[in-house]
């Protein structure tokens, strides 16, 4: 297949709503000795995508612009230190950036395989949602068998890969969600119980069924307004793991309960990460969940199927809250 010079990707004319987004058509990228050139076949619709698009996370430097933080394609070109990833191969990559496009640059390290049996569509919704899980829950939280787990935000992408992880790795998981249908949907997919916020308080619902002495971890997106509830359901030695602050930042807290519980609070954020440490958490992904994909154990849900076209709509309906799983764009067959 001949690489055309041109393509169609969706821009934004300037920060705001869903309304800035155009399709429009730019050059086609080249790859830098470690990337991939991707013809893009299906792309993942993601948090950090609405943020930036609000220009309220924009692009690290010398990251591309473009919103799409995950693609699955086919490799149509490669730089010159690219040995592990051959012409024709069909993987799946985070990229830095420009996924919202028919052809997409990707660092070779942060390129998988598609799990067996997968199609483009499901493979794209895979590494925003595991390369942020693995990071958080399993390396900077040290989840492991036999702990427990709250995820804040169970029925969307990234909270149903952290109950499928967390039950297939032997832990034990709860989750918090926004309506009895989504706390159903987390109970399905491997949360043993599921508490709808806006009727209960979570950090009670969790102490009637751990009792004292709390859980291992917290997997939290929400911020400020559950930080002290978060610290109060912790087990001694726990673990506060922040992936995001929808609700804000700032929060007052005293500190003599993380010294007398032995208390951590850590976070992090997956864009600003180099290369090397993406490669490190791909290499990581391909030895313990890929075998796991490929058995089907764990599988992502997909919400809705959107025409790259009509990536505005895919917007609001992330925005609305409604969605259960991935939202996605289907850009080529």
């Amino acid at each position: 297949m001949i690489t055309p010079k041109e393509m169609n990707f969706i821009g934004t004319l300037r920060p705001g709503g869903p309304e800035v987004m155009q399709l429009n058509v730019t050059e086609v990228p080249q790859p830098a000795d470690d990337e991939v050139l991707l013809r893009v076949l299906a792309a993942g619709v993601n948090f950090p995508d609405i943020m930036q698009r609000r220009g309220l996370y924009p692009a690290p430097p010398g990251a591309n612009p473009v919103l799409g933080l995950d693609v699955a394609g086919e490799v149509v070109g490669k730089g010159k230190a690219v040995d592990s990833v051959d012409i024709g191969d069909k993987v799946c990559a985070l990229t830095n950036g420009g996924g919202y496009a028919e052809y997409c640059v990707a660092p070779y390290s942060q390129c998988l395989p598609w799990p067996e049996g997968y199609d483009a569509i499901q493979a794209a919704a895979l590494p925003e949602t595991y390369f942020t899980v693995w990071a958080n829950l399993f390396q900077i939280g040290r989840f492991k068998k036999r702990e427990s787990v709250i995820v804040h935000g169970g029925a969307g992408g990234i909270g149903i890969t952290a109950i499928q992880l967390a039950k297939e790795f032997g832990g034990r998981v709860f989750a918090t969600e926004a309506s009895r249908e989504k706390c159903g949907a987390c109970v399905k997919f491997g949360a043993e119980a599921a508490f709808n916020f806006q009727e209960t308080d979570f950090a009670e619902e969790i102490r009637k069924i751990v009792g004292d002495r709390g859980v291992d971890v917290v997997l939290d997106i929400v911020g400020a307004p559950y930080t002290q509830r978060n610290l109060d359901c912790l087990a001694m030695d726990g673990r506060l793991i922040q992936i995001s602050i929808m609700q804000g930042s700032k929060v007052q807290i005293d500190l003599r309960q993380l010294m007398s519980r032995r208390l951590s609070i850590s976070g992090s954020m997956m864009r600003p990460r180099t290369t090397m440490e993406k490669g490190r958490i791909a290499a990581e992904l391909r030895e313990s969940v890929w075998p796991i994909l490929n058995a089907g154990r764990c599988h992502p849900v997909i919400q809705k199927v959107f025409p790259l076209a009509e990536a505005s709509e895919a917007h609001r309906l992330m925005e609305s809250n409604l969605h259960i799983g991935k939202i996605m764009l289907k850009v080529a067959t």
